[in-house]
């Protein structure tokens, strides 16, 4: 059995009971907040590789209290936040003194660390908290569902079957029958949720959601292949056994974070 779907088998069922069980609620923030932390030091050492220097205190503060603004609920702090964010790392900057030609980069890559995993993903743990928590978990589970079933199709079907490059310049391994087989599998999930779980949404819309899904899915992923490319690594770090390091799993999760939350709140009006 290979290392990737042991780690798997160990992680999901902790990471589905957080997710259905409310007194679970704490194991599922820890989850988030560890993935989240993680991501955005793998980020940060990338930028790094790339010979610029992130404002990691400022960063880290401020991807602290976006976290927060979503455990607790409240959305509305989140323009404030990055607003200071962005006038705070910009001072911090002048502050730290020459040299000022670096002074985009490293304001660039404090702002984006932050912006892309912990703005992108706290929309998650805004699910959790800021719908009925049936509902939270219906559509986490469905986000699940349709993401790894799309990305477990598009890996091994692309190894088995793989001949045509998908995006040979950015990611070498991902090929077209992978896509297809991912876009299949992230239709067959959106149906076994609806008939299993999720009887609220409707199958057609269930189907679109999940081909939407699945497109920026795979959009996330070629964008985090090419950050890597960037810094000359092959994986954001190697902290999972079998899948690399925790920016390596939600590359595909993070942009798709923000669509299921808002649409969440448009089609059940939550």
């Amino acid at each position: 059995m290979s290392q990737r779907v042991v780690t798997a088998i160990l992680l999901l069922p902790i990471l589905i009971a957080s997710i259905w069980i409310e007194k679970l609620l704490l194991v599922f923030l820890v989850f988030a907040c560890a993935a989240m932390g993680f991501g955005l030091m793998e980020f940060w050492s990338l930028a790094q590789k790339c010979d610029l220097e992130p404002d990691r205190l400022t960063g880290s503060i401020f991807a602290g209290l976006i976290f927060a603004a979503f455990v607790f609920d409240r959305p509305q702090l989140l323009p404030a936040l990055v607003s200071a964010l962005v006038c705070i790392a910009l001072v911090r900057a002048l502050l730290r003194g020459a040299p000022f030609d670096r002074m985009i980069g490293r304001v660039g890559a404090t702002l984006l660390g932050v912006l892309y995993v912990a703005l992108l993903g706290g929309f998650l743990v805004g699910v959790r908290r800021g719908f009925e928590p049936l509902l939270g978990a219906k559509l986490l589970s469905f986000f699940l569902l349709v993401i790894m079933g799309a990305d477990t199709a598009a890996y091994y079907a692309g190894r088995a079957f793989g001949k045509h490059k998908l995006a040979p310049a950015i990611s070498p391994g991902k090929t077209w029958e992978g896509a297809v087989a991912g876009m299949i599998a992230s239709l067959a999930a959106a149906l076994i949720a609806h008939h299993w779980f999720f009887a609220e949404l409707r199958p057609g819309v269930g189907l679109v959601l999940a081909a939407v899904m699945n497109v920026v899915g795979v959009v996330g992923d070629l964008t985090e292949s090419a950050l890597k490319r960037g810094a000359g690594a092959k994986d954001a770090a190697s902290i999972l056994p079998g899948h690399g390091g925790f920016l390596d799993r939600l590359d595909s999760l993070l942009f798709n974070a923000p669509l299921l939350y808002f649409f969440g709140k448009a089609y059940f009006g939550a």
